[in-house]
């Protein structure tokens, strides 16, 4: 499975009140209304910049603060196709695999604001299109692989009746 789209950059230490601001996260519970609000504190008019299938690129500790799982919610829901960074607070990168967020961890140096990206999910590939390199990212286990294929925790152990591999 491949992913295309163009780079969003963001710096170290990405919190998730920055995704989504703590003073509409228990006001909308409609997440298309809410994800209208992404990186807006940091961004604004973010949402309006996103096409289906961009990603999130950032630096270190991306997701750092609050464990709630609207900051995933709201990235699946706009239509982004996975968070890149040098790293993720470890309760946000699990409630981004729970929610079927594709999270990726790299060396996000050379990926530059606006950049065009192919992610090849199968063969643990990203290549920046822009300045014709391929950077290698940190393996996906095959299991949490067919957790996000299918959207999530919640829907493989539906779809499988279970945890089965």
């Amino acid at each position: 499975m491949e992913f295309e789209g163009k780079a969003h950059k963001f710096g170290d230490y990405i919190n998730t009140d920055y995704i989504i601001s703590g003073r509409y996260k228990f006001g909308i519970t409609d997440p298309l209304e809410l994800s209208k609000h992404i990186m807006e504190d940091i961004r604004p008019g973010f949402y309006d910049e996103i096409e289906q299938s961009d990603f999130i690129v950032a630096g270190r500790d991306f997701g750092c603060g609050s464990s709630r799982e609207q900051a995933p919610l709201v990235i699946k829901t706009a239509g982004i196709s996975a968070v890149i960074a040098k790293s993720f607070a470890r309760i946000f990168y699990r409630n981004c695999i729970n929610l079927g967020v594709f999270v990726i961890e790299c060396n996000t140096d050379r990926i530059g604001q606006g950049d065009k990206l192919i992610l090849d999910i199968d063969n643990n590939k990203l290549k920046n299109k822009t300045k014709d390199i391929e950077i290698p990212i940190n393996f996906i286990p095959e299991l949490v692989k067919k957790f996000l294929l299918v959207e999530g925790v919640i829907k493989y152990y539906k779809r499988n009746k279970g945890l089965r591999l």
